[in-house]
């Protein structure tokens, strides 16, 4: 349960990290079943959407690495210039790979043998990372952390991804004829994914960088 603003530090760590394991069971549930889906469908986006998950678990893990230490100072700035510089890769690396295949697919003229599995995952993705996404923002306000609001950044990146993934598995549904749909969706998830990813990375690499210590 979500604390109230009265609460302790240490009860929004302790939250903190709850989050943090939560998105990573719920992502490596949701990474499998859609690389599965995307690769036995021939899904770029789906496949990728998998992909975007497991970015989603390893940024958890950076989170959890970063709420090992809270202690005002240089090293806990380090931590979070690190965490946020870490997972802004992690979504540039995804970009990149997203826009390849997709490419390859557009060449290949190859599309999804059917845009169910995309319906469904998205469904779910939106509702969960909905209550991930407002909680890790509390959480990232209430401890003053750059790093948790990059994770928060992350969640919001998959409701959006969720969203144009939902979008573009609706119209194969409605018209099967329309094969690039499916490439044009992938790109869009890689824009998305990389103009994120970026941002963060360049703010991270400031030297004003504060990385909101947490201090109060």
């Amino acid at each position: 349960m979500q604390p109230d603003g009265s609460a302790p530090r240490s009860r929004w760590i302790a939250y903190a990290k709850v989050l943090a394991i939560l998105t990573i069971a719920y992502n490596l549930l949701e990474g499998l079943v859609s690389m599965g889906f995307g690769w036995s469908d021939g899904s770029v986006a789906l496949f990728g959407f998998g992909a975007d998950s497991f970015i989603e678990v390893f940024s958890a893990f950076l989170v959890l690495w970063r709420l090992k230490a809270d202690d005002c100072g240089d090293e806990l700035i380090q931590r979070e210039r690190k965490v946020t510089k870490g997972i802004g890769w992690l979504l540039l690396v995804l970009a990149a790979g997203t826009i390849g295949g997709s490419l390859l697919q557009v060449k290949a003229r190859a599309h999804p043998a059917t845009a169910l599995p995309g319906v469904i995952v998205s469904l779910a993705s939106l509702g969960f990372m909905a209550f991930l996404w407002r909680a890790k923002r509390a959480a990232a306000k209430a401890l003053d952390s750059r790093a948790l609001e990059g994770d928060a950044a992350c969640s919001l990146a998959c409701i959006q991804l969720s969203a144009i993934l939902l979008v573009g598995s609706l119209v194969f549904l409605l018209a099967p004829r329309l094969w690039w749909v499916d490439s044009t969706a992938a790109l869009l998830l890689a824009l998305f994914i990389g103009k994120e990813g970026w941002s963060m990375w360049r703010a991270a690499d400031r030297e004003d960088f504060d990385g909101g210590c947490g201090c109060h």
